[in-house]
């Protein structure tokens, strides 16, 4: 809490937050201004003495005011796969049909089954890519024992409204949870593209290239003038690109391959060949994912 201390002979005693202290040693009672956020200065036009502003106080919410924490929700259970690369489908009646096909190692299994008694929450965690014990540490290997599961890289959680049916250590097979035609959506890691600028970044326009013009493919003005006097947060401007979490909504399921144990999913999907995919069933609200 900052303690602001204002001469009287300058100040008013008529706003309600300025109190007299009464034990102190100045001749002149002096006012203190008792204030939890912090009180700017500002020069008034009439005459020299000071003015202070306010700035509205931010509300901080605790975890205990009764505000209801909403978590998402997956549709149905998911798996997790590997993208292997991108072709073209003929389907039977001639039409090609851009598709992205996706393969999986071992793994799929259940390695815990989380409830709203143990953990405040109902979720399935899967675990996906089979790896040497070595590149486990021991605590690592000691949650994947207890569930009976073999070493694997990756553990991902998909919250469920009910976990009735699902055991530590099952197995997962996606034409079991999926068959062709269904929605689904699938999320992974876009492909890190490094520093960029606005042009490729967010589709700039370029400057004019002759003419004597010496602004071809720079950004140019920002708008920040005396009013403002700062630049927007959220600004589209050069930086990094790509490297971030992406999820693709509602691709269609045009093939599943149990020979080859891969599966076409129409259109692309985020990262580059090799990159972990997490794939669930579509939320489509109304269906499988309640209005409220």
């Amino acid at each position: 809490m900052s303690v602001i201390s204002i001469s009287s002979a300058s100040t008013s005693n008529r706003h309600p937050i300025f109190t007299n202290n009464a034990s102190s040693s100045s001749p002149s009672s002096s006012l203190k201004l008792r204030t939890s956020f912090l009180a700017l200065p500002l020069k008034s036009h009439r005459n020299n003495n000071l003015r202070f502003q306010f700035p509205r106080p931010r509300t901080t919410r605790r975890p205990n005011d009764g505000l209801s924490v909403c978590m998402s929700m997956e549709a149905g259970i998911g798996v997790m796969a590997t993208k292997l690369g991108m072709m073209s489908f003929f389907e039977p009646d001639g039409k090609v049909v851009p598709v992205t096909v996706v393969g999986f190692k071992e793994g799929n299994i259940v390695t815990q089954i989380k409830t709203e008694a143990t953990d405040g929450y109902s979720a399935v965690q899967v675990g996906y890519r089979r790896v040497r014990d070595r590149k486990l540490t021991k605590p690592e290997m000691g949650h994947l024992q207890k569930a009976g599961a073999i070493p694997m890289r990756h553990l991902q959680e998909f919250r469920l409204e009910s976990i009735d049916g699902f055991e530590p250590n099952q197995r997962l097979v996606f034409n079991e949870l999926f068959k062709e035609g269904d929605l689904v959506d699938v999320s992974g890691t876009t492909i890190g593209k490094g520093f960029q600028g606005g042009i490729k970044r967010h589709n700039f326009k370029r400057g004019p290239m002759t003419h004597g013009s010496k602004s071809h493919r720079a950004l140019g003005s920002i708008g920040a003038g005396t009013t403002p006097g700062r630049v927007y947060k959220g600004k589209k401007m050069p930086g990094r690109m790509g490297g971030t979490k992406r999820k693709i909504r509602k691709l269609k399921i045009v093939k599943i391959d149990d020979d080859l144990n891969v599966v076409m999913i129409k259109g692309a999907v985020p990262g580059k060949p090799g990159n972990l995919l997490r794939i669930a069933p579509a939320k489509i609200v109304g269906k499988n994912i309640p209005k409220n």
